[in-house]
């Protein structure tokens, strides 16, 4: 998932972050050493630069200065700067095979941290500095990453419009039921998932029966059932805007988008979450980083759950620390999919999956969709 994609969860920003990495700023003014508490101050720069830190931009990028980057400047006693960039496993392989990498922390997505840490580009994490990995939930803690934020796709609709809910893909699919258009993400990822819930597959075997050629065949078949009432989307705003306009009547959505224009805008689109599907961006260090220490005491300062817990204030990430997310305001509380309610009948995106068949099944749903 291009978690760039999440940067307009206030309802007001572009779809991708922008400058890819130009733009690189001090989370504060260069503060006095004596600051830094003697007690429990973090490992000090060891390259000649200063900590540098990677993210998604935008609204999102703003909180975590104010919550993170600042704090952790002062903790530090030195500047940390950070940058914004598009994600991608290319720009991650080519900063550390260049050699010296100018970055030390970057936020990444499950997929793009699978194949990094596989590859050797990132560093192991110190996980006696982060509580063990039993403090985060299932897919958030591994030998390279740990969770940063966790966002889902869910089934969305105007509340103002359909007064009766659907509750599954089922419903999402029950056109006699719901008439009118639905909205989908154009790509075979979701929806393969999407159409083997619909058609009855229990969350526990979803991906046991799509890695089978049988469970791929009846997810195509399920697709091919709501084909002429699919109106499919590509950018992140699309659906909700499909919904606002009533061209749609319900849609695939991301849960940061839907409570950012519910904000913002005064929308009253609700979330079903059961079968929703969860993904986790992370925090990792890059191989041969110049402030790999300072960078590994930055990751375990931001996975704090007192600091994890005053995101939701400014977006509607979940939060990988399962302590952080009993700490959230209930007011923030009900828009997260790290909320406990939330979470019951959740899914998680399975990330070795989709690198073990993104090619094949893309391929194939590109020809599905050309018939």
């Amino acid at each position: 998932m291009n978690i760039t994609r999440l940067a307009l969860i206030m309802g007001t920003l572009a779809i991708t972050a922008c400058g890819g990495g130009s733009n690189t700023t001090p989370a504060s003014n260069t503060p006095a050493a004596s600051n830094a508490p003697a007690s429990a101050a973090p490992a000090a720069s060891s390259g000649s630069r200063d900590l540098t830190i990677a993210s998604w931009g935008g609204n999102y990028q703003d909180a975590q200065k104010k919550i993170y980057f600042k704090p952790f400047s002062e903790k530090l006693g030195k500047p940390v700067l950070d940058e914004n960039y598009d994600g991608g496993y290319g720009v991650i392989q080519a900063k550390v095979q260049g050699g010296n990498p100018n970055w030390d922390v970057v936020q990444i997505e499950s997929e793009d941290l699978a194949r990094a840490c596989t590859d050797g580009l990132l560093e192991k994490l110190d996980w006696n500095k982060l509580g063990g990995k039993d403090k985060f939930i299932d897919g958030a803690a591994g030998d390279c990453g740990v969770g940063a934020i966790v966002w889902s796709t869910a089934i969305a609709y105007d509340g103002d419009k359909l007064k009766t809910a659907p509750q599954s893909w089922a419903d999402f699919w029950d056109t006699k039921k719901f008439p009118g258009k639905r909205s989908l993400r154009k790509g075979a990822k979701y929806s393969l998932e999407f159409a083997l819930l619909a058609d009855g597959v229990k969350k526990e075997e979803l991906y046991q029966v799509l890695g089978t050629p049988e469970g791929v065949d009846r997810a195509f078949k399920k697709l091919d059932e709501l084909k002429p009432n699919i109106v499919w989307w590509e950018a992140g705003a699309q659906p909700l805007q499909f919904l606002a306009s009533g061209e749609v009547v319900m849609a695939s959505a991301y849960n940061g988008r839907i409570a950012g224009l519910n904000r913002t805008e005064g929308k009253n689109f609700k979330v079903v979450w059961p079968q929703s599907i969860y993904a986790i961006d992370s925090w990792a260090i890059l191989k041969g980083a110049a402030n790999k220490d300072a960078g590994m005491d930055f990751i375990a300062f931001a996975s704090l759950p007192e600091n994890q817990a005053k995101l939701p204030e400014f977006v509607a990430y979940g939060l990988p620390n399962k302590e952080a997310a009993t700490k959230v305001p209930e007011k923030f509380a009900a828009e997260l999919p790290t909320t406990a309610a939330n979470m019951t009948d959740s899914i998680p995106l399975n990330v070795d999956f989709w690198i073990d068949h993104s090619e094949e099944l893309t391929e194939r749903f590109n020809a599905w969709l050309a018939k």
